[in-house]
């Protein structure tokens, strides 16, 4: 007998998951918000990139954090709009860049002064926040 729509187990990327603790959005009923549209969590996500300063960086979970998403949302709104931002001041969690962008990202960051060693980024020494 099929489902009937609305009932049933959430679907894995709705499920809480265990020692994963909710954070608040940028402001209340901000962009992750039931009923938010994806624009305004974009918004929210070049928002706090544009925060950034030059000569540091900041890691897509900690951008998601700020705006009360997961790392992979603040990688699509960056891959599909963010090239009017900073977008080159977000790394990987580890220090390293995108693999499709690698060439120019650590590029752009070594002209405004980030050191990149061995491909990565020192995040102790010019993460944000």
């Amino acid at each position: 007998m099929p489902a009937t729509p609305g009932t049933g187990p959430l679907p894995s990327a709705r499920r809480p998951r265990p020692g994963v603790r909710a954070v608040s959005p940028v402001a209340p009923g901000g962009p992750s918000s039931p009923g938010s549209s994806p624009l305004d969590v974009d918004e929210a996500v070049f928002d706090v990139v544009e925060r950034i300063p030059a000569g540091r960086v900041s890691t897509y979970g900690a951008v998601g954090r700020l705006v009360g998403v997961g790392p992979r949302r603040v990688a699509r709104a960056l891959a599909q709009g963010g090239g009017a931002v900073p977008w080159h001041r977000v790394v990987r969690a580890d220090g390293s860049a995108a693999q499709a962008v690698r060439v120019e990202q650590l590029g752009l960051l070594a002209a405004e002064g980030v050191p990149v060693r061995n491909g990565r980024v020192d995040l102790a020494a010019v993460g944000w926040p």
